[in-house]
């Protein structure tokens, strides 16, 4: 067979596998938004059997033998050759697994999620620490089986960025904490900023619109996607043309809805703007989680926390919230939601304090994974530590441990990204306005097609094509450097405290 001819035969492969996988992220979508409760034990039995199916085609000797071949062809292009390399590092991890270690996977996950629901509903975290315990387990397990050098979390780390590992990570943090303990410092020195307005009772449905509004104007494409309520917000597609958003609504918190859907807008728009060609390939998949965070952190916070962003949206606020914040002004309202104070729930901590949070779950995580502490170990060490290091008591368990619904997922490893995210984002957004020096009133003006081109050509065109420090470097001409986001921080809160 001719090198066309194989690598037919190898996109048709890939696409199909990935037509399983996505058949089995519907519904997981489903569990999570419109699923009755008792639907559990059969919906976990099918994402099991079709992820234990996607397995069983992919890491198959003849997928394998398919790769071998096609690996030795000169005659690919460049991006074609890419795909190779990359679905055969991906296929020698597959081989890794048993079909049965991939389907114990999934059931552990999916009982583990619906106890997490039920824990959440209860305010007890013993509802949810056996199926936990069980999942830690197999994570521990998985570790083991990947292999590791360093640390056995680096294993699973490297699942959500390729070459991230304890090592890097615990520099990365050494290096920021005391530069953020000073910055908070520094802030809590000053006369606080007035947030109250944030919260007063604001009805759902007007809410809702708000939000859908919201994701329009930023560039996301409802004829591509759709938003729903879950319990907690997240962002999932089925191919650049079916991505879904999710958020949660608090009548008495306007920046617990506002936020979720910025911030999974901007995870939306790099889906959507993946390319469709590619689909089931590496190169139609994205670069890695700290990457995909750096999108919505983006979009979050340099530009949805920004004073532009509002000057333009002041509007919209104004006339769908006419009561409560009608005599608000724009500065008043951009110093409010910008105020910096330790609190309990990472998705609506402000820029500085949010890292601690990360911190705190990166750390209980390296443990759980060493052995060193048990899931019955967690809620004590969770708020031993939030008492430390952001000096707040946690009232309850849904307010602490119980508030992410990441370990429910399995997804071990995943947290530092958001992190990450956040230093990639102020390096991306730094290196986007010095491109474009106009970018300030572009955004006051409503215009955000400049911050949308930029991004898909240095950031979502190329897919998996990089790693995440080969993309930033392409993208700002240098490699993860965290003065970017320091820089923006000082910045940003010299103006707002008056420091």
């Amino acid at each position: 067979m001719t090198s066309t001819e194989l690598y037919n035969e190898y996109v048709t492969k890939m696409q199909q596998i990935a037509d399983v996988k996505y058949a089995s992220a519907v519904l997981q979508w489903d569990q999570e938004t419109y699923m009755p409760p008792n639907g559990s034990h059969f919906r976990g039995r099918q994402i099991a059997t079709l992820n234990e199916l996607a397995h069983q085609l992919f890491a198959n000797e003849k997928t394998g033998a398919l790769l071998n071949t096609l690996l030795e062809k000169n005659d690919l292009s460049d991006r074609q050759a890419r795909n190779i390399a990359l679905s055969y590092y991906d296929y020698t991890k597959a081989q890794k697994f048993t079909s049965q270690f991939v389907r114990k996977m999934s059931e552990t996950v999916n009982k583990s999620f619906h106890a997490w629901i039920r824990a959440r509903k209860e305010n007890s975290f013993a509802v949810f620490e056996k199926p936990l315990h069980d999942l830690i387990q197999l994570k521990k397990e998985e570790a083991q089986i990947l292999g590791f050098t360093d640390h056995p979390y680096s294993a699973l780390m490297n699942d959500f960025d390729k070459g991230l590992n304890v090592t890097i990570t615990d520099k990365i943090f050494a290096d920021l904490k005391p530069q953020l303990l000073h910055l908070l410092q520094l802030i809590q020195s000053r006369p606080q900023t007035n947030d109250s307005f944030l919260h007063q009772h604001f009805d759902k449905d007007t809410q809702w619109k708000f939000g859908m509004e919201l994701l329009k104007r930023m560039g996301y494409n409802f004829e591509a996607g759709r938003q729903d309520i879950s319990e907690h917000p997240f962002t999932t597609n089925f191919s650049n043309a079916d991505v879904r958003v999710t958020t949660r609504i608090d009548e008495n918190d306007f920046t617990n809805m506002t936020w979720s859907c910025i911030h999974e807008g901007g995870h939306a728009l790099y889906e959507q703007g993946l390319p469709g060609e590619e689909y089931g390939m590496p190169l139609g998949e994205y670069c890695s989680l700290s990457i995909h965070e750096s999108q919505s952190r983006l979009w979050e916070n340099n530009i949805g926390r920004s004073l532009p962003f509002w000057e333009h949206n002041q509007g919209l606020l104004k006339s769908s919230f006419k009561q409560q914040l009608g005599t608000i002004s724009v500065n008043e309202f951009y110093k409010g939601i910008n105020k910096v104070e330790p609190s309990l729930i990472r998705t609506e901590a402000d820029e500085v304090t949010y890292h601690f949070h990360v911190m705190i779950r990166y750390e209980i995580e390296k443990l759980l994974i060493a052995g060193e502490i048990a899931a019955a170990d967690i809620p004590a060490y969770w708020n031993e530590h939030y008492q430390k290091y952001l000096g707040v008591t946690v009232p309850d368990d849904k307010q602490g441990c119980l508030q992410d619904v990441h370990w429910s997922h399995g997804s071990f490893g995943y947290f530092a990204t958001y992190s990450l995210g956040s230093l990639y984002a102020a390096q991306l957004y730094a290196a986007l306005e010095d491109k474009n020096k106009s970018l300030k009133q572009e955004i006051a003006a409503g215009n955000n097609a400049t911050v949308l081109n930029w991004l898909s050509s240095n950031i979502y065109k190329h897919g998996r094509y990089y790693t995440s420090e080969e993309l930033c470097k392409q993208a700002t001409g240098e490699t993860l450097n965290s003065t970017h986001f320091i820089n923006y921080a000082h910045e940003k809160y010299k103006h707002i405290y008056s420091i």
